[in-house]
């Protein structure tokens, strides 16, 4: 077994695909934080395909991590030259390997933060990009205004402080672009938020105020933050894929990342300096992004919620077990076809029908083990966002919400901290002791969840889905999440 290495490439077996390119002729365009497993199997990969083309070579990406725990990623990155194994894991059971080369340099930010600044203060710097999750945005979860208090951010604010947070440190990168005459990069968010480059936007701006006004209107009125929407289901790289992947291609790879076949990019074609054409690997440039990221929300990231609570309750782990399971995905279609697609804009260029069937044959790709913890967890960032505004559309328009607010109960169920056969529930959430606590009550007190308004707004307050809600809990705590799903079918 060979460690993955510039030195050891040519002698990888030919079933593995690897850079064709010479990697040592690339300049970094690209300042990416958050070199997670998404970022790997999309961003990085549309750029070593349009690499392996003979385009993009001033586009290469130089990697940054900011928070403690990239000190791991730092050092398996300098090992093995900022390579890594990407698998694609078919549904039929094969595996499609490639060595991905368009990540040149990885900076971590706490050891260094003056080097992560002026890499992207420099003229080569045409892009900062971001998969940071929807914590890092700093946003208030019930105002939505910036988060002016955090520790972090008061840090970076004082004068002369050396930054630790990304808002800090963009910024300041910002401002020497500045003060030296030079155009501002591109801020370009790959998160998986609605408007995740408004949002941007608004936290970066609502930062650069802070830090000092004339700079917070500099950025406001020369700094483009471009929409999108991304997807590629990235399950958490396990011991297993490091052994499978090492007999398999004979490769030491210290942080490789495993993925399902299909890939989507929707890009709002909006940038200061340019940006490499990723129209010719099959990204979708167009000027409204928002019909694309509703259809994903609420159909693909919706349906997540729809099946992990209710299927972690009734005994299933992995995200494939539930949507196999006829009774499971049944209710998924039924939710996508009858309360989700209703409030959905018209979405150019898209089948919707044939998305939604896609999505259950995408759920059940059982190679890819999607656990249903992972989908579980941080449900009070994600509920609100991406549940929520169907449920409260079709209480407006008259429309039919008892599976929304079916899985509202789940989560409420799940949160209780044991599934059906009594095994303890890990609950992964930044409110889990006001949830929890909340969970425990609702037998007694079955409207104890929803009246949390900070989750929740004035949800409780209508009859309907009070009603809708109430009768899911009670059959989940009476029959169980299967025999509700029963009593749900069309």
């Amino acid at each position: 077994m060979q460690l993955l290495t510039n030195a050891t490439l040519e002698g990888l077996p030919a079933s593995l695909g690897k850079p064709t390119y010479d990697r040592s002729a690339l300049t970094a365009g690209i300042v990416h934080f958050g070199v997670g497993g998404f970022h790997r199997a999309h961003q990085a990969m549309y750029l070593d395909r349009l690499m392996s083309a003979g385009d993009a070579h001033d586009w290469a990406i130089c990697g940054v991590g900011v928070l403690p725990g990239d000190a791991l990623m730092k050092q398996v990155m300098d090992k093995q030259d900022c390579l890594y194994t990407l698998v694609v894991k078919n549904p039929d059971g094969t595996r499609e390997g490639r060595v991905i080369g368009s990540i040149i340099e990885y900076l971590f930010a706490p050891e260094d933060p003056e080097a992560v600044i002026e890499k992207m203060a420099s003229d080569a710097v045409r892009i900062v990009s971001l998969t940071v999750t929807e914590g890092g945005y700093n946003f208030h979860h019930v105002t939505g205004d910036f988060d002016a208090e955090n520790l972090d951010v008061v840090h970076d604010l004082q004068p002369g402080a050396a930054p630790r947070t990304t808002f800090g440190l963009i910024t300041e990168a910002l401002s020497r672009r500045r003060e030296r005459g030079m155009e501002p990069f591109t801020v370009m968010s790959c998160d998986n938020i609605q408007g995740n480059g408004d949002v941007a936007r608004r936290m970066f701006t609502a930062y650069a105020h802070l830090k000092d006004a004339a700079l917070g209107a500099w950025v406001a009125e020369n700094v483009a933050f471009p929409n999108s929407m991304v997807d590629r289901i990235t399950p958490v790289t396990a011991d297993e894929d490091r052994r499978s992947i090492a007999e398999e291609f004979g490769v030491g790879d210290g942080w490789p990342v495993v993925c399902e076949p299909f890939e989507q990019w929707v890009l709002e074609d909006h940038f200061n300096l340019g940006r490499p054409p990723f129209e010719k690997v099959g990204v979708q440039l167009v000027e409204d992004v928002e019909p694309y990221e509703l259809m994903k929300l609420r159909l693909l990231n919706a349906s997540h919620q729809g099946m992990c609570y209710f299927g972690y309750l009734a005994g299933y782990r992995y995200a494939h077990e539930v949507a196999q399971d006829p009774l499971f995905a049944g209710f998924l279609l039924d939710y996508m076809d009858k309360e989700a697609t209703p409030t959905l804009h018209p979405v150019p260029g898209i089948d919707l029908e044939n998305y939604k069937r896609t999505l259950i044959e995408r759920f059940s790709n059982e190679h890819v083990r999607d656990t249903l913890a992972r989908l579980c967890a941080e449900s009070s960032d994600r509920i609100p966002k991406w549940l929520l505004p169907v449920v409260r559309i079709n209480l407006e328009t008259g429309g039919e919400i008892h599976r929304s607010a079916a899985i509202v109960a789940s989560w409420a169920r799940y949160d209780e901290g044991t599934d059906e056969q009594g095994n303890a529930i890990d609950v992964v959430d930044r409110l889990k002791d006001s949830l929890m606590s909340a969970a425990a009550r609702q037998r007694q007190d079955p409207l104890s969840f929803i009246s949390n308004r900070e989750v929740f707004g004035d949800l409780m307050d209508d009859e309907r889905f009070v009603t809708a809600y109430s009768e899911a809990l009670s059959s989940l705590h009476q029959h169980g999440a299967a025999e509700t799903l029963r009593s749900l079918e069309s």
